[in-house]
């Protein structure tokens, strides 16, 4: 059995607990709402009862895959931004990582490293949810790729105040990985200007510390983004997994709008060695949601989301 069937083996078998989604009693509705998911050239469409809920966008041009938009559920305008000021390479919600071998996958351009999409597949494309996988290749143009990262998403909404966005990515160094210690690392989002805490929105994590003050560099759970916009209040939050290694991660947050659960900045060592051939896996749960925190019930999604158990 070669290495690359293993991975994909492996990887089979400890995906299929996370399209167990949250029954979510946090808006009091039982059915949900219905997903569809359709591939296009550059990005794979997701929509809920036939409005636009987000793309994944995978364009061989792009640095790494995005969502963008990702439409909150009251308003239908985009809770994230796809590039803005003061770091026009925070692209929405993403996944990426700067000082790697050292190549840089996190920030513009592409000389110095890319994570490039093979072409994500639709393994369930209707109905309570939709599922697609996609296999990337980390490399710098004319380079032999360093990592090959196989993700997995699974998108549900439970009730027409809630969208969910399971994202699970296992990454297979393909030679011997050197990350040395940055801010600039893994599953990170950037909301919108009006939603920021600059602009009068709440930063808050699962212990009730608010703002960049209060989360930067704490280690929690999950952090929530939720602000108000032309009278409609939504949010973001970001759920870590409690089987992911460094949970629960400490994060970097900004009062302008970025967010991220990542260990890389508080590395023992100042760096991390992942030899080649040793699978990482870590899982997130996104939850895109009307009203705020306390309203979304963010604490209860996190209660149900930590009890799907990860090989």
């Amino acid at each position: 059995m070669n290495r690359q069937f293993r991975f994909a083996a492996a990887l089979s078998a400890i995906t299929i607990v996370v399209v167990v989604t949250c029954g979510c009693a946090a808006s009091g509705k039982v059915s949900g709402g219905e997903v569809e998911a359709k591939l296009h050239e550059d990005r794979v469409v997701v929509s809920v009862d036939g409005k636009l809920f987000t793309c994944y966008k995978f364009a061989g041009s792009q640095k790494y895959p995005y969502f963008w938009p990702v439409n909150g559920p009251a308003s239908g305008e985009s809770i994230t931004t796809e590039t803005s000021e003061p770091y026009p390479h925070h692209h929405s919600l993403f996944f990426g990582c700067d000082r790697v071998n050292g190549g840089n996958y996190w920030q513009e351009s592409n000389e110095r490293g890319q994570i490039v999409s093979s072409g994500p597949k639709i393994i369930k494309g209707s109905g309570d949810r939709v599922v697609f996988s996609d296999t990337c290749l980390w490399r710098k143009p004319g380079d032999e790729p360093i990592i090959r990262d196989l993700r997995r998403i699974v998108v549900t909404a439970p009730s027409e105040d809630l969208r969910l966005i399971d994202f699970q990515i296992s990454l297979e160094p393909l030679t011997d990985i050197l990350i040395l210690k940055t801010n600039h690392a893994l599953f990170s989002a950037r909301v919108v200007s009006e939603l920021s805490v600059k602009s009068g929105g709440t930063l808050i994590n699962a212990e009730g510390k608010t703002a960049e003050k209060g989360t930067w560099g704490v280690a929690s759970p999950w952090c929530d983004y939720s602000g108000t916009r032309a009278g409609v209040t939504e949010g973001i939050a970001i759920l870590q997994h409690p089987g992911n290694r460094w949970f629960p991660s400490k994060w970097f947050t900004r009062d302008y709008g970025f967010f991220s659960p990542t260990p890389m900045y508080w590395l023992d060592g100042d760096r991390l060695q992942l030899p080649k051939g040793q699978i990482l896996t870590l899982r997130y749960r996104v939850v895109v949601h009307a009203g705020d925190t306390e309203t979304a019930k963010i604490a209860d999604i996190f209660r149900q989301y930590s009890q799907i158990e990860s090989n």
